[in-house]
């Protein structure tokens, strides 16, 4: 059996998926123990990662488990799971760990996440992604509103990837101790701007979208709006000061899979309608 934790997000519904697919006992763990949109066989369970007692009985019979990084109960979780025969844990984690900048709200608690896993006794693989190609969708209103797309960091590549990219990684590091112990970074397959992203999206729609930058001060007015200010200071950090280069391309996906991951027109294509 395979646990997945934030079955109903990018990443975890990619994966109830592909486990699926490939015949594997899959049980689906979200807040709310969703049944809609999952894969016939699957077994949904509720269980919140800030409430250990909630997660206690569904690591019955599970063999590896897939976590979600940052939750107040991890370490307990991490202890019930080897108490209960867990043999291994892939935890979704970020490039921005690889900083080693415990002070920075991202990469702090992607860091502590990290250790917990690593002091849990259980076999561990970190997957490291860049920014998903998903967080896109944060344009949809902007887009179906008009055809002028306002976007934070105008001059930042970045080599987003497909959250189904990640999913397929994550799967082999599931289902096979090849991979334990190592941290699998991962990226789409080039680099773009924004302003390269809004033209693929304006060709995938059919419109002619044009791309304006916010300015530092624009950019971080519209992002404390909606997230507190520490989460703003370090995209700043990474974004305006470049302290995380997210720009590589990197062949993970390709050596973990056996296929190029998806590229960002890829990803638009199939989320089109969304827009």
């Amino acid at each position: 059996m395979f646990l997945v934790t934030g079955a109903t997000g990018n990443v975890g519904a990619e994966l109830v998926r592909g486990l699926a697919e490939a015949g594997e006992p899959v049980r689906a763990m979200s807040r709310a123990g969703r049944t809609d949109g999952l894969p016939p066989g699957v077994q949904a369970v509720a269980g919140d990662l800030n409430r250990a007692e909630t997660v206690r009985d569904a690591l019955d019979g599970v063999r590896a488990m897939f976590l979600m990084p940052g939750y107040g109960a991890q370490r307990e979780i991490l202890a019930d799971a080897r108490d209960a025969g867990v043999e291994r844990v892939v935890m979704l984690s970020g490039r921005s760990a690889g900083t080693g900048d415990t002070g920075n709200a991202v990469a702090g608690y992607m860091i502590e996440a990290e250790t917990s896993v690593r002091e849990s006794g259980l076999a561990w693989t970190f997957v490291r992604p860049t920014s998903f190609m998903s967080n896109a969708l944060q344009l949809a209103d902007q887009i179906r509103a008009g055809d002028t797309v306002r976007v934070p960091f105008p001059d930042a590549p970045t080599a987003d990837i497909d959250p189904h990219d990640i999913a397929r990684t994550a799967l082999h590091a599931l289902r096979s101790a090849e991979f334990a112990g190592r941290v699998l970074e991962v990226s789409g397959p080039e680099a773009l701007l924004p302003a390269d992203r809004v033209r693929i999206l304006g060709k995938v729609l059919g419109r002619e979208l044009r791309t304006v930058g916010l300015t530092n001060e624009e950019a971080r007015a519209e992002l404390e709006a909606r997230m507190p200010v520490p989460y703003v200071d370090a995209f700043f950090s990474f974004f305006v000061d470049g302290t995380l280069d997210e720009s590589e391309v990197l062949p993970t996906v390709e050596e973990v899979t056996g296929r190029a991951p998806r590229t960002f027109e890829e990803w638009a294509r199939a989320h089109a309608a969304e827009f």
